[in-house]
């Protein structure tokens, strides 16, 4: 493949943090990566193993101490604004509408009025809001908050979409039904998506490949290609026998960069 062909590309990056002495401590080593545009990749891990940290590299947010990342064939040397991205927070404004929310990029953009009510309208529609616009963050569902952080996101038409654990905090079934509509989102626009999770069920449900990272310093440990077909159902997969194998493959190396605690039960929920 050529270069314009990925959508990121991360060669030999580490990255160190200062701890609370000043001294430096490493977060993640010599991360070598490829994201083919279009595809959906699944990041995966023990906590603290610098998952997070690599959004943020290639959000522009953090400068890698080593090494760099393209993004489409650019070096990502600043805040990335071509990328929309998700985190575990909504962080919706409580004093604004869901309306005024949603649209907050396109006026700091200077969109005209009459466009910016469009295409917010628009956004709303996508995420299963409507009439919800005039509506604020305190009247909504925790489900319904995600809808609007969601419909934010892609208002601006971002090329590729970060997503830190962004349903983490939802019950059971409305992160079913957030999954379920990032893939018809996904599906339709075929937009990159990398995405961070701690569910090993969600990675295997949504990812079209699932990066597995040791534990602290981050690195590369396993790439999975998920050929299940879709769509996906997680009730009819979990009774697929394919989907229990690859399940039980990256758990056991999960599990094998956890301290030991005397033993883990098999969980097929938020087991990772």
């Amino acid at each position: 493949m050529s270069t314009a062909e990925y959508e990121f590309e991360f060669r030999g990056v580490t990255q160190y943090f200062l701890g609370a002495d000043d001294e430096p401590f490493l977060a993640v080593r010599e991360i070598d990566l490829s994201i083919p545009t279009g595809r959906f990749v699944c990041v995966i891990g023990p906590s603290g193993c610098g998952k997070s940290t690599l959004l943020n590299m290639a959000a522009g947010l953090l400068t890698p101490t080593r090494g760099e990342i393209l993004h489409r064939g650019r070096k990502i040397d600043r805040v990335n604004t071509t990328v929309g991205y998700l985190t575990q927070q909504d962080h919706l404004l409580p004093w604004r509408t869901v309306e005024k929310n949603v649209g907050i990029a396109l006026e700091v953009q200077g969109v005209a009025k009459r466009e910016r009510v469009s295409r917010v309208a628009r956004a709303l529609e996508m995420v299963g809001l409507e009439g919800f616009g005039k509506s604020y963050p305190s009247q909504l569902s925790g489900g319904m908050r995600k809808r609007a952080a969601l419909a934010r996101l892609l208002i601006y038409e971002p090329e590729t979409l970060l997503m830190d654990e962004p349903f983490g905090a939802l019950d059971a079934q409305l992160r079913l039904v957030m999954q379920a509509q990032l893939l018809e989102l996904w599906h339709r626009d075929q937009k990159t998506v990398l995405f961070v999770t701690h569910d090993l069920e969600e990675a295997i449900l949504l990812a079209d490949e699932i990066i597995v990272f040791g534990a602290r310093p981050g690195r590369i440990i396993h790439t999975e290609q998920i050929d299940l077909p879709r769509p996906r159902d997680l009730t009819r997969l979990r009774s697929d026998p394919r989907f229990n194998a690859v399940w039980d493959r990256l758990w056991s190396m999960i599990e094998s960069q956890m301290p030991s605690d005397g033993g883990h039960e098999r969980q097929h929920e938020n087991a990772v």
